[in-house]
């Protein structure tokens, strides 16, 4: 794919991302907050990913969904905030051509597979909430294993086809990307040709992508608060509604600003816009996605304590 691009991509050689300022006081802040918030990423999905590997107590469906989607935030941010760090406190904001369109592609194969991740967990809530006898046997590991490949291919495939309609744009000047990151709508607009076919397909990709996984998500949560409401037991429907609350916050920080990104048109779009969607969907919901699904969450807590060797119960 690389051969086929370089062939096609005229003649830029290189991009420069500009970031967010070129104050360096700025700059010099901002590098500060985003590596906190980076290395806090990095912990606590390890945190999450190791304590579900390590307890037994946390070898269910709904844990091994949880783990995955904390590997795919920790790879989601690792392709863009550690090259955003140099840039903060570089001079030299450049990213070759081919690190342009590997860091494109990358991070749309994580966040297009992490979006069908989250309607396949609103299916493993469904199955635990109205079938609960039998939620082991459904959701065997061989189903689990088979519902993870479904997402990968997804984002294999989709995220070839969004990467390859850019990048055969021929692009001969000027080569700064208003952004911290080769995102495509941001390079599009460098492009030397009419995208608005690109507009086209991204609206049909991300109608596919986003629109689809959202509805199903959607039909399955009433489906589940139906079954909550003939709960007779009061705790029964806290217990019950906590576990998909979790669910729906981290889905809609990361559906909405993705809807609105990918979406719309090119020409309606604002770079400065289009960086904090970004912030959003990518930094911000990674960062938080341990903390929602951990803080009141009694099993994950219990086997942290387990770990650091406190016997404290989490009642």
């Amino acid at each position: 794919m690389q051969d086929f691009l370089w062939r096609n991509h005229s003649s830029l050689t290189e991009f420069v991302l500009l970031g967010f300022s070129s104050d360096t006081k700025i700059n010099g802040i901002l590098f500060g907050v985003f590596l906190l918030l980076y290395l806090t990423t990095l912990l606590g999905n390890g945190l999450i990913i190791t304590l579900i590997h390590i307890d037994s107590r946390l070898h269910t469906p709904m844990y091994f969904f949880l783990s995955i989607l904390s590997i795919l935030d920790m790879g989601y941010v690792t392709t863009t905030v550690p090259q955003m760090l140099v840039h903060l406190v570089c001079e030299k904001k450049t990213i070759s051509y081919i690190g342009c369109v590997t860091q494109m592609y990358i991070f749309l194969m994580l966040g297009i597979t992490e979006s069908w991740l989250f309607a396949i967990m609103a299916y493993d809530r469904y199955v635990a909430i109205c079938h609960p006898l039998r939620y082991k046997v459904i959701m065997s590991p061989l189903l689990r294993g088979l519902l993870v490949a479904f997402c990968g291919f997804w984002g294999i495939s989709c995220a070839l086809i969004y990467t390859v309609s850019a990048m055969i744009l021929p692009y001969c000047g000027p080569n700064e990307i208003n952004h911290f990151f080769c995102e495509v709508p941001a390079v599009l607009k460098l492009a030397c040709a009419d995208t608005s076919l690109n507009d086209q397909v991204d609206f049909i990709l991300g109608f596919i992508l986003l629109l689809v996984p959202l509805s199903l998500i959607i039909v399955v949560y009433i489906n589940i608060f139906a079954a909550i409401l003939r709960i007779r037991s009061t705790q029964g429907r806290i217990k019950a509604f906590s576990t998909c609350a979790s669910h729906i916050t981290v889905v809609t920080m990361f559906s909405i600003p993705c809807m609105i990104m990918y979406m719309r048109p090119g020409s309606e779009s604002s770079p400065e816009e289009d960086k904090k969607l970004a912030l959003f969907y990518n930094v911000i919901s990674a960062f938080l996605n341990p903390i929602i699904y951990s803080l009141r969450n009694k099993d994950v807590k219990r086997a942290f304590f387990k770990v650091v060797g406190c016997s404290k119960e989490t009642g």
